[in-house]
């Protein structure tokens, strides 16, 4: 659908990009934790004359506790790995990482690779028209079962989600905000994701530095991740 594909290149690029990552996770007006990550990203589906990818790896920066741990994702797979460790090892993309936030998350930026999408409906946002979408996922690796997703109908932007479960019980919302532009294009600098049962819980990412940049190819290998310590 080309609504949800236009809303993916507003929220990345459809090149290979990096960018900082702060996750930052709050109570209230009261912050509980906060960490920074350094991300590369490929992660796009396949267009005409061009082949679709699905690769990040994410190093994790601050605080400095945490420095030598990392995730990577290539397609269905996701490994998490730290100093103390042998070799990296599988973890689930449904695992929280910070607050409300997963690795699901954080390694993935495109609905359109891993969920089939539907127009449900066209509604006011915030007194703009907005397109109502339905996403079921693709795969059952896929982080999230069903995604309800809202898209302004002018420009594309994304505006909020809803992210359910296999029974359609709300996990969590999300609100995208704070649009600057990045890479010629007006995105996202912030995407405020609500817990369900209490809204005071909520957790802020943060992205900048974003950048159109190609990490070398053996950067997405499990043996790679053994030298970032």
């Amino acid at each position: 659908m080309d609504i949800i594909r236009r809303a993916d290149r507003i929220r990345a690029p459809a090149e290979p990009f990096r960018y900082a990552l702060t996750l930052v996770e709050m109570k209230g007006d009261h912050e509980v934790a906060r960490q920074s990550f350094d991300v590369a990203m490929r992660f796009y589906k396949a267009e005409a004359g061009q082949e679709g990818d699905a690769r990040a790896l994410v190093r994790f920066v601050e605080p400095p506790s945490e420095k030598g741990k990392s995730l990577l994702s290539i397609f269905d797979k996701l490994w998490y790995y730290e100093p103390k460790l042998r070799r990296p090892i599988p973890i689930s993309r449904q695992q929280r990482l910070v607050g409300q936030v997963s690795n699901g998350d954080v390694v993935a930026t495109d609905f359109d690779l891993s969920y089939i999408s539907k127009l449900a409906a066209t509604e006011e946002c915030d007194g703009r028209k907005c397109y109502r979408l339905e996403l079921q996922r693709r795969w059952p690796y896929v982080t999230y079962p069903k995604i309800i997703y809202w898209v302004d109908a002018e420009n594309y932007r994304p505006f909020k989600a809803e992210f359910l479960a296999t029974n359609d019980k709300l996990i969590k919302r999300a609100w995208y905000r704070d649009y600057k532009p990045a890479l010629g294009v007006e995105r996202p600098h912030e995407i405020y994701i609500e817990d369900s049962l209490k809204k005071e819980q909520y957790t802020r990412m943060l992205y900048s530095d974003v950048r159109l940049e190609a990490v070398p190819e053996a950067y997405f290998q499990k043996e790679y991740l053994l030298r970032l310590r």
